[in-house]
């Protein structure tokens, strides 16, 4: 049975599927990520380990509530969601526990799981500043605090402060700098914004290439996923834009992650640890990086020829579950600062 068809057949009929239905075979998978992002190796899975997945897509947000209402009878054993902060909110809800893998364990770096054990990252993806290859010198970029100067002044693009991404940025300058610093680099940074913040990472790029900022703040698989689509619409923008990687001679750039976790209600431990395990091999983490165009978390392995071309840079270091738990300060502070 095909991985789509697992899908459509969940979303009708998961609610009122009695549990003892389910077999131990089988491992039952919340998604954030897209269907088309996650199905081909789920497929790859099944065919190595027998293992059957039934997989169920929506936004993260969806997810953590349909968890909630849920609750210990949901048939749920894995989630897989994007964002660090994301993460920590499911653990702080208690809707994932601890999972115990020495596998994990080696392949995963500290700095993307969390210290606790309830969650592990799978691919990696950074938050750079972007540019206008013929308005901007990247000689002229050093860091993210040098955005605040007043030099680009009405010049950069950037979503949303409700956005998680963004969120997590602002919980890594509070981790490095304090609340009270970090407040005034937000206020700066609102200040020197070319428009008020409005849809996603793509249009943000959009927006540089069109001449309405010089600057971008995106995740770099959004630039990548622009430059192998099939519609010039979508790829001439991304071929005017060069990424830059800020704080090299300090901390490094802002990463953060996609992870899974083993959800309190997990009828199917062994099975789920197995699917997250195979997650983070070898064969794995090649097909993130080629086809979803993020980074491995996996050391070693081989990156795609559009990540190639942007170099190598430094990231930060900070263990990720610090994004979550000053997540609620962050937020409290770009409310206060003005970011919309």
């Amino acid at each position: 049975m095909k991985i789509r068809y697992l899908a459509i057949l969940l979303a009708v009929c998961w609610v009122s599927a009695p549990l003892a239905t389910l077999a131990d075979d089988t491992v039952n998978l919340y998604s954030a990520r897209n269907e088309a992002l996650i199905a081909p190796l789920l497929e790859r899975f099944t065919e190595e380990t027998g293992i059957q997945v039934r997989l169920l897509t929506a936004r993260a947000d969806a997810l953590l509530q349909r968890l909630q209402s849920e609750g210990i009878n949901s048939p749920a054993d894995v989630l897989l969601t994007v964002d660090a902060g994301n993460l920590h909110r499911a653990k702080e809800a208690g809707l994932i526990r601890p999972l115990d893998s020495a596998t994990l364990r080696a392949a995963v770096p500290e700095t993307y799981r969390d210290p606790e054990g309830h969650w592990v990252g799978l691919s990696m993806r950074a938050r750079p500043i972007m540019y206008v290859k013929d308005k901007i010198d990247p000689d002229q970029l050093s860091s993210y605090e040098q955005l605040t100067d007043p030099a680009w002044r009405g010049k950069i693009c950037i979503r949303s402060s409700d956005n998680i991404y963004n969120q997590s940025m602002v919980a890594s300058m509070i981790a490095e700098h304090g609340e009270d610093a970090t407040e005034a680099w937000v206020m700066g940074l609102v200040a020197n914004m070319a428009r008020p913040p409005r849809g996603g990472d793509r249009d943000q790029i959009k927006a540089a290439a069109a001449g309405q900022c010089d600057l971008a703040i995106a995740n770099t698989y959004y630039l990548a996923g622009m430059l192998t689509d099939n519609d010039p619409a979508e790829r001439q923008p991304a071929q005017a834009i060069g990424v830059f990687w800020p704080n090299q001679e300090d901390r490094g750039v802002h990463v953060n992650v996609s992870g899974a976790a083993l959800t309190q209600s997990a009828k199917n431990e062994a099975a789920a640890i197995r699917l997250i395990e195979f997650l983070v091999s070898p064969e794995s983490q090649a097909w993130y990086a080629e086809v979803n165009g993020e980074y491995p978390v996996r050391e070693g392995t081989p990156i795609s020829s559009v990540l190639e071309q942007w170099g190598t840079f430094k990231a930060d270091s900070l263990n990720l579950a610090q994004l979550g738990e000053l997540n609620a300060a962050a937020v409290r502070l770009m409310d206060r600062a003005g970011w919309r």
